[in-house]
Parts: structure tokens; sequence; C-alpha cells
């Protein structure tokens, strides 16, 4: 039946599987091009519906086109990890958006940044709020670091998955120190 799955899965335009983090599970999705999900959202129904409505109805669940993600963030949850090799698909995302997001993906592991600096970066200096909008809204959180932006004065602001979440992250990144 797996087999069956896979071929069957061969031509959808979207992957999903779920993958076993310290927090739970997670729903991550991919195209063709690249991972394009990556949700907190424990449910994979309803990712799958934003993912069916946003981009493409043509999606099937597929353990093994999800492997090499699932392998690189198992990577990154036992700190074997620095870097993400995945390719990413941006579909879901556009202008200042797209643009803070980029710029948070250049931020290096172990280091943090500010909303000011992304707000700044994506090239609306006086849109820091904004910024942090489009950090909240980030599809593909943990490889795009969204966690490693914090407040100007250093305070962790928020974070989709929750301040534990954050600061675990941070901690296993050596920019917190662990408590």
């Amino acid at each position: 039946m797996e087999r069956l799955m896979e071929r069957i899965g061969a031509d959808a335009d979207i992957a999903y599987d779920e993958v076993e983090t310290p927090f739970g599970n997670f729903v991550v999705a991919a195209t063709e091009r690249g991972l394009v999900a990556l949700s907190f959202d424990r449910d994979p129904t309803t990712v799958v519906d934003v993912l069916a409505r946003k981009l493409s109805p043509r999606i099937v669940r597929s353990t093994a086109r999800m492997d090499p993600i699932k392998r690189e963030l198992d990577e990154y949850f036992d700190g074997r990890r620095t870097n993400f090799d995945l390719p990413l698909d941006w579909s879901l995302v556009h202008g200042f958006n797209r643009k803070v997001l980029e710029a948070t993906a250049r931020i290096p592991y172990g280091g943090v940044s500010t909303y000011s600096d992304m707000a700044r970066t994506a090239g609306s200096p006086r849109a820091a709020r904004a910024a942090g909008n489009a950090l909240h809204n980030n599809p593909i959180p943990i490889v795009v670091p969204c966690h490693r932006v914090l407040h100007r004065d250093g305070g962790l602001g928020g974070y989709g998955g929750g301040l534990p979440m954050k600061k675990w992250l941070l901690t296993l990144e050596g920019a917190l120190e662990k408590e």
C-alpha cells in the first residue's frame, strides 16, 4: 500500500507528513521547489486545507518525500546541525513579508537580530511592527529562524510556538545561557 501511495504521490503538487520534535509533532510540507511549510499546528487537516486553498488541492501524505526534511530537523534538534541545506519554496509569502523572512533566513546559528534590523534590512526602517507581523506569520519557522529575532532591548518578543519553545531554541543554539 505504501508503494502505491508513493506512486500516486509522485504526481501531487504538495507532499506533507508529520515530524516528531521535542515539542510534539509538527506538520511539514514541500513542493517540487522545496520546503513550503513547517507548522506548529498539530492537526494535519488544518495545514492541508490552508495549502489546498492557497497553493494547490493536489496534496498527498508522503513519508518518503519528507525524509530529507525530517532528517535535517532531527539533526538540528539533536544539536548536530547548524545550517539547513533544504531548498525553500517562498510561495506563501510576498512583498515586504518575504523580504523580512529572507533577511531572517540569513541570521546565523547562535546569532540574534532585532525587529528593527529586520525592517531596515527589508527596506522599511520604520516598520518594526510590520516586521514582527511578518515573522509571526512565517510559514517555515525554525528553518527560517524567526526565533532569532528579539526586541531592541533584548526582550524575547513573541513566538508562534510560544516563548518556552523560543527560549529552548535560542539555548540550543547558544544565544541564551541555560537556566
